[in-house]
């Protein structure tokens, strides 16, 4: 089983993150952060994980550093669940609509960290959530998780939908990366290693 349980305790946060990419159980999500459990729990959906979060952080001071640990924290449970990658399809894309809106998300679980966002989110506020708050987790995610991750919105209007669609995007490349293949023989890549 590739299941990878964390504690990451700062000054301004205190995270514990399970998860288990070959056994779907519902999530439990309890960050803090009202609109980030909602995209937490899309995300387990759609990419068929186990995913628990519990989160403590300085909300009172804004979500910022919360939403930042917990990509910090998902990222390296991700890499360490992966271990050396053996057999796994490595690439992942999937676009995702959301009534008016269209996510698209493409990875590479190359070993190599890097984001490109590319989101129009013309709303700043969800609620109390800000919306520039979405890129920062998708960093944190990816670059700890040493990832290539691309996400864009290529049209919508409602900026919750928009970044539904992203999220839900992310969770099934995610899936179809993390996929084991028969057909591949040690790691997909021709260098040998991940």
């Amino acid at each position: 089983m590739r299941t990878t349980t964390k504690t990451r305790t700062t000054a301004e946060t205190d995270i514990e993150l399970a998860l288990n990419l070959d056994v779907q159980e519902e999530a439990t999500i309890s960050t803090g952060v009202g609109f980030l459990d909602h995209m937490l729990t899309l995300f387990a959906k759609h990419s068929r994980i186990t995913l628990h979060v519990k989160a403590d952080g300085d909300t009172y001071v804004d979500a910022h550093h919360t939403v930042e640990d917990i990509g910090i924290t998902l990222g390296l449970c991700l890499k360490e669940s992966l271990g050396d990658k053996a057999g796994i399809n490595r690439y992942g894309s999937a676009y995702v609509p959301m009534d008016e809106s269209l996510g698209f998300a493409a990875l590479d679980l190359s070993g190599r960290s890097y984001l490109v966002f590319d989101a129009e989110l013309t709303n700043p506020k969800l609620g109390d959530f800000d919306t520039e708050l979405v890129e920062e987790f998708f960093q944190a995610v990816a670059f700890n998780a040493e990832m290539n991750l691309h996400l864009r919105v290529l049209y919508g209007k409602n900026t919750h939908h928009k970044i539904e669609a992203l999220f839900k995007a992310f969770g099934r490349a995610l899936r179809e990366a993390i996929t084991t293949n028969p057909e591949i023989k040690g790691v997909n890549s021709t260098k040998g290693v991940l």
